[in-house]
């Protein structure tokens, strides 16, 4: 009898994805774990642990409802290593099959693979589109047309009215599309986060755990006190969490730092969101139920829908719109290697070291970290965009190529020039100092500019304004910081650009991993 192999990818792992959605008798799925999707980049060994960890668990629950499972792990011999061998060596163990149904991929190089399937196997290939996704290619592209700007707020308020989250009528509840400017408070002391749920590792997590430690312990990051979801029941249970105890001051507090405490109010859901195991659309529903019920105020539901049905679809639109060649990308022409301790977190700058010590302990940071710290320095020291996407796309357990790269290269780096990112975000220490408690235990004063004791970020971003003075006075965003250039006294102007130089030049930036 003839059937279809229906090959799930390990960030598909959701049952209602399109290649699941009409299973039929006979059919068989095929899971497999890879080392080329392992080591294509050396990914942060907890990512690869949570996300086989979630391949196995979805199997099983697969099996459990009577399905055919074909799971490939990757310590078996014949392992090829790649998705096309696998899908060949699967297609040999079952003759019958006689056509492969498949979700899209969510990058670009694992597309250009798929597009060959059909002639290597001698078997229809159905690629079908991931409607996880609550705005479809064609969509955006109709949004876009051929503009050679976008802005997210735009399309951000066209997906609200599309869904109606939030919305009264064709009106934004509360009468404003964006409560933005409500969710950037400093959290202050006597605000304590939540004390979020654990979930233990079991037998199979604690197998994986073990073949990952073996095969890849010399990739970024730790294994230790692994505790992250990966059973879609234990998913929805800390989305339940967020909405119930942590949603209500995610809104205020969402650009906050502190010390030693990444998570905050943080939905921490979004590697959860990314391989399968939420679905964003009952997320958005979990958020603006809260907010109905009023166990939540509008500006934390707004937030986060913002964040889901903006943010996420947006940049999924940019990648496809702009590739193949959008990774080249590097409007600001920089060139400096990554430093070394963006491996190591060995840096006398408190908030990179916290925030790169933070994720090799668990391969998240939350946004701001990522873009004000993290990014914010790659921008203002010219760091290269080629390198500065492979280490977002290596540490983060939610990166993937369509997510990372246009975050990396139009929103961090500026390198797209502009296309969707109104000014580059640069900042001195002062932003820092503002929304964290970094400085207070950092050896750098946060209120100098020149000198050996002065926060880098601060020569940094004046050196910045001084390198891209032409285009940054282009810009009315960013004109007042060339007036403020302007009106430095020169002596002191040079000072910065020399420390900065000085700083620069230091930074090795030999190690690799």
């Amino acid at each position: 009898m003839a059937g279809t192999l229906r090959f799930v990818l390990g960030d598909q792992l959701s049952r209602t994805v399109s290649s699941l959605r009409d299973l039929a008798e006979g059919d068989v799925v095929l899971i497999v774990e890879v080392g080329d999707e392992a080591t294509y980049v050396r990914h942060h060994q907890r990512k690869i642990a949570f996300l086989f960890s979630a391949m196995r668990h979805f199997a099983a629950d697969l099996r459990a409802e009577g399905i055919s499972v074909d799971y490939v792990t990757l310590d078996d011999p014949a392992n090829t290593a790649s998705f096309t061998g696998e899908l060949a060596r699967a297609l040999e163990r079952h003759p019958h099959l006689d056509r492969v149904v498949v979700t899209e991929p969510g990058e670009w190089r694992v597309l250009q693979m798929m597009e060959d399937w059909e002639s290597f196997v001698g078997r229809t290939v159905e690629v079908r589109p991931d409607d996880r996704f609550l705005c479809a290619h064609g969509e955006f592209a109709a949004y876009a047309g051929e503009a050679k700007s976008l802005r997210m707020e735009d399309f951000y308020r066209g997906m609200r009215r599309r869904t109606g989250f939030l919305m009264g009528g064709d009106k934004p509840v509360g009468g404003r599309w964006n409560l933005d400017s409500e969710n950037r408070e400093p959290i202050p002391r006597r605000v304590q986060a939540p004390e979020r749920p654990r979930f233990e590792a079991d037998e199979t997590t604690r197998d994986v755990l073990g073949l990952v430690s073996g095969r890849f312990g010399n990739h970024f990051g730790s294994l230790e006190n692994f505790d992250y979801p990966v059973t879609r029941a234990d998913a929805l249970r800390y989305l339940d969490w967020f909405a119930d105890v942590a949603l209500p001051n995610f809104g205020t507090y969402q650009d906050a730092m502190r010390q030693g405490e990444p998570l905050l109010f943080h939905s921490h859901l979004s590697a959860l969101i990314n391989c399968g195991l939420l679905l964003p659309r009952e997320c958005c529903e979990r958020a603006v139920a809260a907010f109905e019920a009023d166990a939540a105020p509008l500006n934390a539901a707004e937030g986060f829908v913002r964040q889901i049905i903006g943010w996420r679809e947006f940049v999924r639109g940019v990648y496809w719109r702009e590739m193949p060649d959008y990774a080249d990308r590097n409007a600001l022409k920089a060139e400096r290697p990554l430093p070394d301790f963006f491996w190591t977190g060995d840096t006398e700058m408190n908030c990179l070291a916290q925030s790169i010590r933070e994720t090799a302990a668990s391969a998240y940071a939350h946004h701001i970290q990522r873009l004000m710290v993290l990014g914010n320095f790659c921008l203002l020291a010219g760091i290269e965009p080629r390198e500065v996407q492979e280490w977002y796309l290596v540490v983060f357990h939610d990166a993937y190529e369509w997510v990372e790269m246009p975050n990396v290269v139009g929103m961090i780096l500026h390198a797209d020039g502009g296309l969707f990112a109104t000014k580059p975000y640069a900042a001195s220490g002062n932003y820092i100092n503002r929304m964290s408690d970094y400085c207070g235990h950092c050896r750098f004063d946060v209120k100098q500019r020149t000198g050996e004791d002065a926060c880098p970020f601060n020569y940094l971003y004046w050196d910045f304004v001084a390198r891209h003075r032409e285009r940054l006075a282009r810009n009315h965003r960013t004109s007042r910081s060339v007036s403020s250039l302007d009106r430095l006294d020169s002596e002191r102007l040079a000072m910065m650009r020399n420390d900065a130089r000085r700083f620069l030049d230091s930074l090795p930036s030999a190690a690799s991993y």
